[in-house]
């Protein structure tokens, strides 16, 4: 009987886990908290050339390269107008693609059709709230509206604040607040000096700017503001205009056109508070394992969330696939990840440091960013790629007919 993997979240990591079980030989459904969204709103992010690497090991790349555009440098700059650095965001996989900055909801809709169209199940309203573990192994979810599924094994791609993380270990560590809250918007009709596809960054006096020209000529843009966390009962009680109006203030000083780009613009997300999560003793337990941002959330700052998402659902795949227990894969997932994403977050939390002002920031960048933040500083990050055929069981578990089987 073929195997069945319960997936919780369907943002980024789900969809790319199911794909790639799906290719793996395994079945799975992916259970999606909040009804099914249509919406056209939201962030941008990037996918670097390590996610895009991630997603051609299942052939999935061209639509999502075709739903963004491409973002292969980045400019920095200081609130004074003054260059400090152009820095690469990954190399060029082999079919002459490079990292692209792409509308998260963009994102999600090109995963999910493209799943589905793979056969891949989708329930949404489905918020996770226990488990139960049978005696004779395999998991059941427990779901908020009564129901229940179950399978061999669950995997939680419930982000940063995951339910399946405080499900594994009660004592498992919370999302961090990394001082910075997140706005972003798109402004039409305003021409700059900006080169098409880089992104212009700018430490402000107050503020971080970050703006990029589309490939319509539209400006995508967002903005850290170094504060304490944003209530829910602040952000209900400001409105859009309000927090717009604060933004231009922040930039008003600055020598960049920060203030007139926010001014002629949407604003699409408004107090985003922003958070990472350094380390996770505990990944998985029995049946369960997290992936993703539910496991190892980088700051913002660093660009990797979804790539690192993508590759963290491929690997597994390729574990639970070439492993003989569901426990031994879980195991040599971990060993194959841990290292690697734990050193990425910690990078991601020393650049939101960086983002906060202050003198000294402006006098250290410019030699960090001529000396230390190069594409060969870089690739560590960047030139990762996944074989697809590789296997991936530890030696002793090498066997003709791999099978899986709760242990």
């Amino acid at each position: 009987m073929k195997r069945k993997a319960l997936i919780i979240g369907g943002g980024i990591a789900g969809p790319v886990a199911a794909m790639a079980l799906q290719r793996a030989g395994i079945e799975a459904t992916v259970y999606e908290a909040y009804p099914q969204r249509t919406a056209d709103v939201g962030s941008y992010l990037t996918v670097a050339t390590n996610g895009l690497d991630a997603l051609c090991a299942l052939d999935a790349h061209k639509t999502v390269l075709a739903a963004g555009f491409p973002t292969r440098h980045i400019v920095l700059l200081n609130g004074a107008g003054k260059r400090l650095g152009r820095v690469p965001i990954g190399g060029t996989l082999p079919d002459g693609s490079g990292s692209i900055t792409i509308k998260r909801a963009h994102l999600h809709r090109a995963l999910y059709e493209q799943a589905t169209s793979r056969g891949v199940r989708f329930e949404f309203g489905k918020r996770l709230v226990d488990v139960e573990a049978p005696p004779q192994g395999s998991v059941i979810a427990c779901f908020e509206d009564g129901t229940q599924a179950g399978g061999a094994l669950l995997i939680g791609c419930d982000g940063v604040h995951s339910v399946t993380r405080r499900l594994i270990d009660p004592a498992a560590p919370a999302g961090r607040y990394v001082g910075l809250t997140n706005f972003g918007g798109y402004t039409r009709g305003l021409s700059t000096p900006a080169e098409p596809g880089v992104w212009h960054m700018i430490f402000g006096r107050r503020a971080f700017f970050g703006h990029v020209v589309d490939s319509s000529g539209g400006l995508v843009w967002f903005a850290n503001v170094p504060r304490g966390e944003i209530s829910k009962s602040e952000r209900q009680a400001t409105t859009s205009q309000q927090w717009k109006e604060h933004l231009i203030d922040l930039f008003t000083d600055d020598r960049s056109p920060a203030a007139e780009i926010i001014a002629a613009g949407e604003l699409e997300l408004a107090a985003d508070n922003t958070y990472d999560l350094p380390s996770v003793p505990t990944w998985h337990k029995g049946a369960m394992v997290i992936i993703g941002d539910a496991a190892h959330a980088p700051s913002p700052t660093s660009g990797q969330g979804a790539s690192l998402a993508m590759e963290d659902a491929v690997i597994l795949a390729q574990c639970l696939r070439d492993c003989s227990s569901i426990a031994e894969a879980f195991a040599v997932y971990e060993r194959l990840r841990r290292r690697r994403v734990e050193r990425i977050v910690a990078e991601g939390a020393r650049q939101s440091n960086n983002k906060i002002p202050g003198f000294v920031r402006d006098l250290v960048m410019p030699l960090i960013f001529k000396f230390f933040v190069t594409q060969k500083a870089l690739s560590w990050v960047h030139d990762h790629h996944i074989d697809w055929n590789a296997c991936l069981a530890s030696d002793t578990s090498r066997t003709a007919g791999v099978r899986l089987e709760v242990a």
